[in-house]
C-alpha cells in the first residue's frame, strides 16, 4: 500500500477514534469534531511521523523525476538531438519524415 494511503488512512482514523470517544461529552457536535481535528493533529504528528516521512520521500522522488524528465524536455526543444531520442516517448524528426515517404 502507498505510504500516501497509509498516512491519510491513519489521519483519517485517528480524528475517527477521537471524536467517537468525544460523543458522549454534553458539547455542541462542531465543537467535538473540532477538538477532535486538533488532537488527532497533535497525535499524528508524534505517532504517525514514520509515515509522514515516507509520503515525503515518495513526493520527493516524484518532484526529481518531474525536473528531470522537463530539463530532458528543455534540452530537446532547444535542438539537443540526444535529450530528444533520451526520452520514452520521443521520436526523433527525421525518422518521422522517413515513414511519411
Amino acid at each position: 500500500m502507498s505510504p500516501l494511503v497509509k498516512y491519510t488512512l491513519g489521519r483519517l482514523g485517528l480524528f475517527v477514534l477521537l471524536f467517537v470517544l468525544l460523543l458522549p461529552l454534553p458539547l455542541n457536535i462542531l465543537v467535538k469534531a473540532m477538538i477532535a481535528l486538533l488532537l488527532s493533529a497533535v497525535l499524528s504528528y508524534f505517532l504517525l511521523s514514520d509515515w509522514r516521512n515516507k509520503v515525503g520521500e515518495q513526493l520527493g522522488d516524484v518532484a526529481s523525476r518531474r525536473a528531470q524528465e522537463k530539463e530532458r524536455l528543455r534540452a530537446a526543444l532547444a535542438g539537443d538531438e540526444d535529450a530528444a531520442t533520451a526520452g520514452d516517448r520521443a521520436t526523433p524528426v527525421d525518422e518521422k519524415v522517413d515513414e511519411k515517404k
